[in-house]
């Protein structure tokens, strides 16, 4: 069980077995063994979560046997109106993922700006399109987690988190919050910052303030956590009794 005096989960936990192929990802990579992938997936309008993302995928890059992967879900707005909102272009260097790439993962981590305390519509959207998945739950089981911007301090930086749940429940995938396991740097009241017991997060103010090293070093630490997290919850095959349900 989880620990104030420790990590909850120890970087030596039994070698993980993917659950859909079978295979053993925390050997040796001279033999070959193939990692647990943690699929990054967000939408940032202004870059402020795709920064949390990019240091997050340092996070998960630092555990062994685990690593992160960068999506974005699809833009919904025309390019007329993105430009009238000045909307920065990007580079297109990290891909669009589609729904039925998402089976491939074997952990989530989710991140999204807040719009009256709850996901952003594009982000929602592509939940919306995961109805195939839903039918079928492909994706019960699969640990995930989010991290999120708002505006301001009282914005959503929680309520954008808690009512992204229903996604999850309704896929039967396994919500894991960070809790207080970032330790002190929770606690810290010496500056302005983002982020909450439910995930990673950043203030983006009037869109020119940038992620805080403070946040950025929670979105780090949530991304190790998630890596192990996984690493742990692939540990254990179902038995055959209840597999064969």
């Amino acid at each position: 069980m989880p620990s104030k005096n420790k990590f909850p989960i120890s970087e030596s936990a039994e070698r993980p077995v993917n659950q859909a192929e079978g295979t053993d990802v925390t050997g040796s990579e001279a033999e070959g063994s193939k990692k647990l992938r943690i699929f990054i997936v967000f939408y940032s309008m202004y870059g402020h979560i795709e920064s949390l993302a990019r240091r997050m995928e340092k996070g998960v890059d630092g555990i062994k046997g685990v690593e992160g992967v960068l999506y974005k879900v699809p833009e919904t707005l025309s390019p007329d109106v993105l430009e009238q909102m000045k909307v920065p272009q990007r580079d297109g260097e990290i891909p669009v993922i589609s729904v039925d790439e998402l089976v491939e993962a074997d952990g989530f981590l989710f991140g999204f700006p807040t719009r009256y305390g709850c996901m952003a519509a594009q982000m929602k959207a592509y939940f919306d399109s995961t109805g195939k998945l839903w039918r079928e739950q492909k994706l019960a089981g699969f640990p995930a987690g989010f991290f999120v911007s708002t505006g301001t301090q009282g914005g959503g930086q929680e309520t954008t988190a808690w009512t992204a749940i229903t996604q999850l429940a309704n896929h039967g995938m396994l919500y894991v919050p960070i809790g207080y396991t970032f330790g002190a740097g929770m606690f810290r009241m010496d500056s302005i910052r983002g982020g909450s017991p439910y995930g990673a997060g950043t203030l983006s103010g009037d869109g020119n303030r940038e992620p805080s090293e403070p946040e950025l070093a929670l979105a780090e630490h949530q991304g190790k956590y998630m890596a192990m997290t996984v690493k742990s919850a692939w540990s254990y095959s179902l038995p055959p009794d209840i597999a064969s349900c």
